[in-house]
């Protein structure tokens, strides 16, 4: 069993003074949902996930060696300049100062180096996607891709789990980003070598009923949050409802683990739904409570409950901790679904907008130094 422990880096066999990586990571959406979560980012229960393929970020990860005050053995700060598409942004600088703050433990180089840090992402700023889980990944992977110079004998596995790991403390649900359609996170008996630590590649045989599944997402409302990803999972500490939650979401990742397997799509869709409400009800009941969906969110899952039974075409909804829906359904259905998306969905779209996207693979390197 792999500790924490077993990421700290304590072995260089190369020097490196300069260099440059770029690394894409995507967003993923949860199918059975992460919602609590214990000190240092460790999960309060399982979740799996599905990997998207063109919501992602483009981290580019640029670093030189430092030169220190000869009085000082060690430097005391980290060091970095971050852009935003090319542009200084302020703002998101504490997120990344405390991303390394929680890392430097595992990767104690880093204060060694001056890091330019310039992200983009390609699906549009601001458009109510979390791009947390991307950005964080991204960011794992490039710094993964440094220390694997340091120490070129690492192994692939070692770099993808440890990757999966640092992303992890950024952001939970990052551990999600790095490699595999589909991923688990947490520990469950069913799912091997799973762990709290990061996510692992489910890598049972998957039906191929959800071959390049389809994910459309629909942009209701664009706006911050009024509560956070964070303090809402804080509310789970004293929720009346944790304990049966936390029992709940490993018996429907065992069902939808058989589900991916055999194909059921009508079982499919029972456990995904469910758990999307479940997700809200958990915040509808917790104290302070708070409601996140929106009535066009309430009224996007009625239409698409309407055009399941009329046509008995497998689509369903999955929502993330916000106001958007998810519209999942099989690649062979694609076109009358996009064509019920477009003629009764958009409406209710915040400007008209959503995104159409598909299961993908996991992180992606595209320039090595």
């Amino acid at each position: 069993m792999i500790s924490e422990t077993d990421f700290i880096a304590n072995h260089y066999s190369t020097e490196l003074n300069q260099g440059n990586f770029i690394w894409s990571a995507p967003s993923n959406i949860a199918l059975v949902k992460y919602w609590g979560k214990k000190q240092d980012q460790i999960p309060a229960n399982q979740s799996l996930s599905f990997t998207l393929n063109k919501c992602k970020t483009i981290t580019k990860l640029g670093f030189e060696r430092r030169r220190f005050d000869k009085l000082s053995e060690t430097n005391s700060t980290f060091s970095f300049d971050l852009l935003f598409e090319g542009q200084p942004k302020e703002d998101f600088k504490p997120k990344i100062h405390k991303f390394l703050e929680r890392i430097e433990k595992y990767c104690p180089y880093l204060k060694n180096y001056h890091f330019t840090i310039d992200t983009q992402n390609t699906f549009p700023h601001s458009s109510g996607i979390a791009s947390s889980a991307s950005g964080m990944a991204a960011l794992a992977m490039n710094i993964m891709s440094l220390e694997k110079e340091l120490n070129p004998s690492m192994t692939e596995e070692y770099f993808y789990k440890k990757a999966s790991f640092l992303a992890r403390l950024g952001s939970g649900s990052a551990c999600r980003s790095i490699k595999g359609s589909i991923v688990v996170w947490g520990e469950h008996q069913e799912i091997e070598e799973s762990s709290n630590l990061f996510g692992v590649a489910f890598t049972s045989g998957v039906h191929s009923n959800f071959n390049n599944y389809q994910d459309t997402i629909l942009l209701v409302d664009k706006g911050e949050k009024q509560v956070s990803s964070t303090l809402g999972h804080d509310l789970m500490h004293n929720h009346p409802f944790a304990a049966q939650r936390f029992l709940q979401a490993p018996e429907n990742l065992s069902k939808l683990k058989s589900i991916l397997e055999n194909g059921n799509l009508e079982e499919f869709i029972k456990i995904v739904e469910s758990e999307a409400l479940t997700l809200h009800a958990m915040m509808m009941t917790s104290m302070p409570y708070f409601i996140l969906m929106k009535p066009n969110t309430l009224a996007i899952i009625n239409k698409i409950w309407s055009f399941r039974n009329e046509t008995k075409i497998p689509v369903c909804f999955t929502l993330d901790a916000g106001a958007n829906v998810h519209v999942l359904y099989p690649e062979n259905n694609k076109n009358e679904t996009l064509q019920f998306i477009k003629d009764e969905l958009v409406g209710y779209c915040q400007n008209g907008q959503y995104i159409c996207d598909e299961i993908g693979f996991g992180s992606q390197l595209i320039l090595e130094n």
